[in-house]
């Protein structure tokens, strides 16, 4: 069993293996059924219940090929002690009814992983009687390999828990998510693939036979995490050269293709596996454009969107439980509109609900993700007023490397007091997660000096447990609605929503002539709950403007693109943040954003405008 890390006791979010649910009852003892083991996960033992005197129930036999352990014992009566959990089996036996005043017993422990079985039932959470309290939750069954996932037990009296492992997870909501994801601080940022070897940024086409990590130990990368008081990874799965470091399905730029481990190897697999032994969180990076599949340097195509969502869906399936996807080659690159987000989001949500989303997008504000990524060799760094969930990245070297990759001259480590100090204590009261680039070598390992300033900074730091928690976040566009179009009274209405934005470059919609003035966005076709609206003023040099900042504002929508209705208006500061408006939800297929003053000019200004629904 895996050690329980600061992560792991302070965040219940990412949990590993949910926990079953189902309350017992009290009375007399469950007898436990048994049955096939399934092989993603058995289910639940049912709660045994007590009653005065209540004995253990019977075992379920234990199986072959694949077949479930017994059940536990219910507990013993009268003061309520609980039943002790069942080891292995399948189908959880029925909890007991109730005795006078007897407490209910302990849940069945997990059935054990079978091997090509199918799942095990869920067990049934036994009924409380007269003055009897009800049984403790069982336990989610563990997954075993290639079956189906086990079932969530049924609630009796207690309270519902959630589904066996490889099962359905409460889904928390995204605020909860993000603040729990900046409470982790801390976290090791880990670029390795082709360009550890040989190329440079974004070449196509590399030679990816000389990808051989014959050392290749993400063990050692976590546990120099741990000694850094690291939280944390995120593990660059695919970066612009299009080399995915999983044997992916589609395509064969990946390492199903080389002759590392004889094809067999799975870099990703050994990551998460190594890192949530440790008690650490799994993250993973993801690069829309891939310059070797030509995704991102024209139109996208159905066979090129169908080769994108098809290596997300694997790494959202094949890898466990991801905290967060952290997407690059996007926004900067061919922007929102032209590789749809409200598809690729649907998609990360629909896989693991708990996933966070960020790209990079050089904005300061969370506009079309979960987490504000500030890329600080960019030019981005956590602003002194942030108070968003954010991410900060940055190179654990300041010289050398092949851009974020390791490369023989890498060098220059950052020092204790600049992670420390300049970084950590820094970014810390902002709200913002730090992920410090460490890139393993061609071994497949960190290199010595590396591990040793990791070593010293986590002798430096801790936490501070003084911080106060994520500020409320207000509004959030949970589901957007990619436009097919937009035309306005003047300016170019398409720039507002490209969804392109970089480094110093961000298309604006900008209108001229006396206001009002406005845009209008045209999702396609009807929707039936559209209710939110978010507008992002101007940037420049990575930072929001305030002139031309929308100060008052309208909100029309209509189904026709003939007849409007007002759903809402209101006034905003001119304070450089991006504007949420909520209204409705009603029924539209045209959204109008009407600029009635704005902040220093006469001429409105807008880098983003997002419609989605609320829901």
């Amino acid at each position: 069993m895996a050690p329980r890390s600061v992560f792991s006791r302070a965040l219940s979010l990412f949990v590993l293996v949910a926990a079953g649910c189902g309350g017992g009852g009290t009375g007399g003892a469950g007898t436990g059924g048994s049955g096939g083991a399934g092989t993603g996960g058995v289910s639940a033992g049912s709660a045994g219940t007590t009653g005065a005197g209540g004995g253990a129930g019977t075992t379920g036999a234990a199986g072959t090929s694949g077949s479930a352990g017994s059940i536990g014992g219910a507990g013993t009566t009268g003061a309520g002690a609980s039943g002790g959990g069942g080891v292995g089996g399948s189908t959880g036996g029925i909890g007991g009814t109730t005795g006078a005043g007897g407490s209910g017993g302990g849940g069945g422990g997990g059935g054990g992983s079978g091997t090509n079985g199918a799942a095990g039932a869920a067990g049934r959470g036994g009924s409380s009687g007269a003055g009897g309290g009800a049984g403790a939750a069982g336990r989610g069954g563990s997954s075993g390999t290639g079956g189906n996932a086990g079932a969530a037990g049924r609630g009796g009296a207690g309270a519902g828990g959630v589904g066996g492992g490889g099962g359905t997870s409460v889904t928390s909501t995204l605020e909860t998510l993000q603040r729990n994801y900046v409470d982790l601080r801390f976290g090791m940022f880990i670029h390795f693939g082709i360009l550890t070897y040989t190329g440079s940024w974004s070449e196509a086409n590399l030679p990816i036979n000389m990808f051989n990590p014959t050392g290749l130990d993400p063990a050692q990368w976590a546990t120099a995490a741990q000694s850094a008081h690291m939280t944390d990874g995120v593990l660059t799965t695919r970066h612009h050269d299009g080399f995915a470091l999983w044997p992916s399905s589609v395509g064969n730029f990946n390492v199903r293709n080389t002759s590392w481990m004889n094809g067999q190897g799975d870099v990703v697999r050994a990551y998460v596996d190594a890192f949530r032994a440790k008690g650490l969180a799994p993250g993973l990076y993801y690069s829309v454009w891939d310059n070797t599949e030509g995704i991102g340097n024209g139109t996208i195509t159905t066979a090129q969107m169908s080769y994108v969502t098809t290596q997300i869906t694997e790494l959202l399936t094949n890898y466990g439980q991801i905290p967060i996807l952290i997407l690059d080659g996007y926004s900067w690159k061919m922007g929102h509109k032209a590789v749809a987000y409200e598809q690729i989001r649907a998609l990360v949500k629909s896989l693991q609900p708990n996933c966070l989303l960020t790209d990079h997008t050089h904005l300061n504000d969370p506009w079309d993700v979960d987490i504000t990524n500030f890329e600080e060799p960019a030019g981005s760094f956590a602003p002194a007023n942030n108070t968003y969930a954010g991410n900060q990245e940055t190179k654990i070297n300041t010289s050398g490397g092949n851009d974020w990759f390791w490369a023989p001259n890498i060098g220059g480590l950052m020092s204790v007091t600049a992670i420390v100090d300049q970084h950590l204590k820094v970014l810390e009261p902002r709200w913002t997660n730090f992920l410090l680039n460490c890139p393993p070598n061609r071994q497949g390992l960190l290199d010595a000096t590396i591990v040793s300033r990791l070593g010293e900074v986590g002798a430096a730091w801790s936490k501070n447990a003084a911080r106060a928690p994520l500020p409320a976040q207000g509004p959030q566009i949970e589901y957007p609605y990619t436009p097919t179009g937009a035309t306005a009274t003047s300016g170019t209405a398409a720039n507002a929503i490209d969804g392109i934005n970089d480094n110093n470059r961000n298309t604006i919609w900008r209108s001229s002539g006396a206001l009002p003035q406005s845009i209008t966005i045209d999702l396609g076709a009807s929707k039936p709950d559209v209710g939110m609206l978010a507008y992002v003023p101007e940037y420049g040099g990575n930072v929001a403007l305030t002139a031309g900042a929308i100060t008052s504002y309208g909100i029309l929508t209509s189904t026709n693109g003939t007849t409007f209705t007002e759903a809402t208006s209101g006034t905003w500061a001119a304070d450089g943040k991006m504007k949420v408006a909520t209204f409705g939800p009603v029924a539209a297929r045209y959204v109008r954003l009407e600029a009635r003053a704005v902040n220093g000019t006469t001429a409105a200004a807008a880098t983003e405008i997002t419609v989605g629904a609320r829901r």
